[in-house]
């Protein structure tokens, strides 16, 4: 079991193998060979403090400008590996493939601590700054690796233990580091292979996603050793065209293809030879096309010409949308529903029941939290129906004044009372005549016109104020509440044979922070805002992470106003994280507070402090320079307790 080295006696251990007189045997090769690159070639000192250093604020939006799809892709797997490890007290950095940090999860009660080390977003790790580590060594190795205390270069790294693994895209190039790092750690590096395995698994997960993601649009031949599990791993990656030309490996493939003696041509205009599925296995295209309606479980096997070793393989197939039969409804009919939502279960199954009865001489009742779309519901089932081209009229019980609520439902004849219409009004209930009427947050609606709204619906026929004609009127009702109607009914405050009129049908709403398609109402959100303002924008994937992360109690209300917001103040066509609302910003990296700022400016509130200073306070420069918009850099000032010194009480 190795303990941790003095720092003393862990700078003659380095120079003793830069000299090529290694004083011990107790370290790999990996380690050692980045030893010698840190003297030999960057010049760098073990002795040395080797501070943190972060790039600017610009400078890290570019970096994750150009990783961007991959934070994207990455997200999931990041948060899944980082509930794994949080408790054991890692942080996850995700690098590019230049040692820059451009995604960071870790306990925000050990903020400080990590910055100081550089265990934070936008640091630099590449091994000729930091020296021997495990991101910057991973990305010259370019293969998996654990630098565990002493290994480290540095002196003033080795209480640190790292684990790193690389990134590839679908040619092969290092895309992206994935590592985990601890501050304090048992002195064993044997204590670590565990880490090793797992972020070896995660980094295999969020590679492939990301080969999947950038070939949705082809054929992708999956295929392992295993029948059983082929569908499941999907060890072995190959994106084809539409003859059967290879046009992407994933790692585990690529190693394959190097086994046969192929490699994958840079570009398809590379003047290397294409290489075909038939060159690996023996078939033909077709045999690979076919795959889909070969076996009853959609999996076949085949040989390598090489080693004439059995695989087993299934083919994803490019999303086509699906021709639609001769004499089958058209989709228009049901489009309104069909854009509420896309792969969320509770949602696809609220809207197969209410797509059933659009038609249906039933009122509906809608629940679900304030802000979960209960209106943009309601106003989907009527224009998904027959009554599609009649009005949909909308009330909120809620918002309007008691006192109102009654001529407005029920309308008044001329001379009703003092300040009225002289000719009358019509209600909305008549208003609403042939189409539907949505009662929203019903549960507020006065006892007395309960009882005035249940005649209605009972006997179809509305009498206005200071009338004694009824009205013949054909509405259908959709009400909504966030609140539980039967509760209120416990409590006298709604009328148990009104619920029963309104319950035609419950369809339940559930809120936007449980649902499965978050990223698609933030897309579809996002677009509709962008529609109105006639501009064209898009959401950078640090904002998509932070938006996806988000709690939203306030639900898809809150999400509108969050992007408008962002919209508003961003100063060019992307959404990054720094323009969304500060409620929104990620829980694992909350930003410090103005009283402990005041107190210490640490990092980029220090740089913050002297870019203002440099521009003797004038905010419209300072943002300038760090590529921010003004409101921005206020809310940042104002979050680090930054005050201009003329503005100082």
């Amino acid at each position: 079991m190795s303990t941790l080295s003095t720092p003393s006696l862990h700078i003659d251990t380095v120079l003793s193998y830069a000299s090529d007189s290694p004083r011990d045997g107790h370290h790999e090769p990996i380690i050692t060979r980045s030893w010698k690159r840190c003297i030999q070639d960057y010049g760098l000192d073990p002795a040395k403090p080797a501070p943190a250093r972060f790039v600017p604020r610009q400078v890290l939006r570019e970096h994750q400008d150009h990783a961007d799809e991959l934070i994207n892709v990455a997200r999931a797997g990041v948060e899944q590996l980082y509930r794994h490890i949080a408790e054991l007290g890692y942080v996850i950095l995700l690098t590019d493939n230049r040692g820059i940090t451009v995604q960071f999860l870790g306990d925000p009660l050990d903020e400080a601590s990590h910055r100081k080390t550089g265990l934070y977003l936008g640091a630099d790790w590449s091994e000729d700054h930091a020296g021997t580590c495990a991101v910057g060594t991973c990305i010259k190795e370019q293969q998996p690796l654990t630098c565990h205390h002493q290994d480290h270069f540095s002196a003033h790294h080795i209480s640190l233990t790292c684990t790193a693994v690389p990134i590839f895209n679908p040619q092969g190039r290092l895309l992206a580091v994935l590592d985990i790092s601890a501050l304090k750690s048992p002195p064993s590096k044997d204590s670590q292979q565990f880490a090793l395995q797992l972020v070896k698994q995660y980094a295999r997960m969020i590679e492939d996603a990301y080969f999947l993601r950038r070939y949705r649009d082809c054929p992708i031949l999956c295929f392992d050793r295993s029948r059983e599990f082929v569908l499941i791993n999907r060890q072995y990656l190959l994106a084809l065209d539409g003859d059967g030309t290879l046009l992407a490996a994933n790692t585990a493939a690529r190693a394959l293809l190097a086994e046969s003696g192929l490699a994958l041509p840079e570009s398809r205009s590379s003047l290397a030879r294409q290489v075909r599925v038939q060159d690996l296995f023996d078939c033909e295209p077709d045999d690979i096309f076919s795959i889909p309606r070969a076996s009853a479980d959609q999996v076949r096997a085949f040989r390598t010409h090489r080693r004439n070793a059995l695989f087993f393989a299934a083919l994803m197939e490019p999303a086509r949308s699906a021709p639609q039969a001769p004499g089958a409804p058209s989709r228009q009919s049901t489009c309104a529903l069909d854009e509420l939502a896309d792969d969320d279960p509770a949602m696809r199954k609220m809207l197969a029941r209410a797509k059933r009865l659009c038609d249906e001489p039933l009122n509906v009742l809608l629940n679900g939290e304030t802000g979960t779309g209960k209106e943009r519901l309601a106003r989907a089932l009527h224009d998904s129906g027959q009554r599609r081209k009649a009005p949909f009229v909308a009330i909120n019980c809620a918002a309007m004044p008691e006192s109102l609520i009654e001529s407005e439902l029920f309308g008044y004849q001329p001379g009703t009372f003092t300040g009225a219409r002289s000719k009358g009004m019509r209600g909305l209930i008549q208003q609403a005549d042939g189409g539907t009427l949505f009662l929203d947050e019903i549960g507020d609606m006065p006892l007395h016109l309960q009882t005035r709204l249940l005649r209605v619906l009972a006997e179809q026929e509305v009498t206005p104020l200071g009338g004694d004609k009824p009205i013949k009127v054909d509405i259908r009702v959709v009400a909504a509440s966030h609140r539980d109607l039967r509760q209120l009914i416990e409590a006298g405050q709604f009328r148990e044979d009104l619920y029963y009129r309104l319950n035609g049908t419950i369809l339940r709403l559930p809120p936007l922070r449980e649902r499965a398609d978050k990223n698609y109402l933030i897309e579809r959100v996002f677009r509709e805002l962008c529609e109105q303002r006639q501009r064209s924008a898009r959401i950078r994937g640090d904002a998509m992470s932070a938006l996806l992360a988000y709690a939203w109690p306030g639900n898809i209300r809150e999400l509108r106003n969050a992007l408008q917001y962002a919209l508003a103040t961003a100063e060019s066509a992307e959404i990054t994280v720094n323009d969304l609302p500060e409620e929104c910003l990620p829980s694992v990296n909350p930003r410090p507070t103005a009283s402990s700022a005041r107190a210490e400016v640490p990092g980029e509130g220090q740089a913050l402090a002297d870019c203002l200073r440099r521009h003797r306070w004038n905010v419209s420069a300072a943002a300038r320079e760090l590529g921010m918009s003004r409101p921005t850099l206020y809310r940042w000032m104002k979050l680090y307790g930054i005050v201009a010194p003329n503005a100082q009480p």
